[in-house]
């Protein structure tokens, strides 16, 4: 068993906005978690959040950049587990920047839930990614734009 999450979002941004978004280590902190992010492949960087004993994360979720076209797209690995160099969750996150009439269409793909447990958690986390994480993407952009005009 394996689930795939896709996402399409249109923000009325300029794809070097988003991509500021995506790719700064304060600005991800503000909409995402705390991390050690650089958009250079190879870095390795994690993301810091509160564990979840019950679904067996330690609220650490390491990375490695896989891909980096600027202002284009960016992939790196989502892994996460109960401790540190104990994965059960090893998975994809692809964003894709689509230029369009007075904005950016923003395409997520989180790839790999592989299994019931790792079904359970794509539940969760497409909710979030769906949800609150791409409203408070929104409002950073938001707030952005506001804050340069």
């Amino acid at each position: 068993m394996q689930r795939d999450l896709s996402f399409k979002w249109y923000f009325p941004h300029t794809p070097a906005a988003v991509w500021a978004c995506l790719t700064e280590q304060e600005a991800i902190a503000e909409w995402l978690m705390k991390n050690d992010f650089r958009p250079v492949v190879g870095h390795k960087f994690n993301f810091h959040t509160k564990p979840i004993p019950k679904m067996d994360f330690d609220g650490i979720i390491y990375c490695e950049v896989l891909e980096v076209e600027a202002l284009k797209r960016l992939v790196y690995s989502w892994k996460g587990g109960p401790a540190p160099g104990v994965i059960t969750l090893d998975t994809i996150l692809t964003w894709t920047l689509i230029p369009k009439e007075n904005g950016t269409e923003v395409r997520l793909e989180h790839s790999g839930f592989k299994g019931f447990k790792n079904y359970l958690s794509s539940l969760f986390m497409g909710a979030g990614w769906n949800g609150r994480i791409r409203k408070r993407l929104e409002t950073l952009l938001n707030e952005n734009a506001n804050a340069t005009t």
